[in-house]
């Protein structure tokens, strides 16, 4: 409708008068148009609120001989909620299946990089941290090496959190290498057909995620763990995958167009470790 004003002595007055056809004909593609943007924008408004950007740090530590139970036991009884009251989020605990090296696998989860120095110096200095490690270093240390990787959330992650199932899962934690150049190009195969297929063949698909931009390898590493019923469900589960026509197809067009194998000397490039969770895990 078009407002119109006109006077009369002593008043002022607005009236409503239809608004021409051949006007409201050039506005309603304007409307639409207007519409469609708004869409956009809040669509990516959406997105972007949406996207997980925590920095994920992936502990390892080699107990020393004889003491990766004690080990345990000082996370278990106090290292893993003093972490919770310093604002650290506790994502699983694992050992390896075939625990060889006594390793204990462990993922946090913190607002950011700086959030992460500012819990870890509040941790350290925290007495009951202090009386703890102390305590439990008595007869000497628990750890004998520990290792340290920043990471980021892939943008086709699941959303990463703890989860509990019965019976208790077991998981697989893979890391690939991708060949030159093609990391990219091994996102985009993921993102678009292999995460599909791995749960069209019973694999859980839990977290996906790139080394952060300062951490070496960061410009060829994919990491990501998989949850399956058990060792041998996870066999049989690659087996048909692998025999899917869908990825033989997918799998051949991704590679011819990059010159070759995404991963670094094909198989050598990807490297798998099954992995229990610890009975104070917050994955199981």
């Amino acid at each position: 409708m078009m407002i119109e004003a006109f006077h009369a002595p002593g008043i002022f007055a607005l009236t409503r008068s239809p608004i021409p056809s051949a006007i409201q004909h050039q506005l309603k593609p304007m409307k639409t148009l207007a519409t469609i943007l708004l869409a956009i924008a809040m669509l990516t408004t959406a997105r972007a609120a949406d996207k997980d950007s925590r920095c994920y740090e992936m502990r390892v530590y080699y107990a020393a001989p004889g003491k990766l139970d004690e080990l345990n036991a000082r996370f278990r009884n106090h290292t893993c909620k003093l972490f919770e009251k310093h604002g650290m989020v506790n994502v699983g605990y694992w050992a390896p299946l075939e625990n060889t090296e006594n390793k204990l696998v462990y993922v946090l989860a913190y607002p950011g990089r700086e959030a992460r120095e500012k819990a870890w110096k509040a941790f350290m200095a925290d007495p009951d941290w202090q009386k703890a490690w102390k305590d439990s270093e008595k007869n000497g240390k628990l750890v004998a090496k520990a290792e340290s990787f920043f990471m980021e959330a892939t943008d086709y992650s699941p959303a990463i959190k703890a989860s509990l199932a019965s019976p208790e899962r077991t998981f697989e934690l893979r890391t690939y290498t991708a060949s030159a150049g093609n990391l990219g190009a091994l996102d985009s195969r993921f993102r678009d057909h292999t995460l599909k297929l791995f749960a069209r063949h019973g694999m859980e698909n839990l977290a996906y995620w790139h080394l952060m931009p300062d951490q070496k390898g960061a410009d060829s590493k994919l990491i990501y763990l998989l949850a399956h019923k058990n060792k041998d469900a996870a066999a049989e589960s690659f087996k048909a995958f692998r025999a899917d026509p869908v990825w033989v197809e997918v799998r051949a067009a991704s590679e011819k167009k990059a010159g070759g194998s995404l991963t670094e000397g094909g198989m050598a490039g990807v490297k798998s470790e099954f992995l229990k969770p610890t009975d104070y895990s917050q994955t199981k």
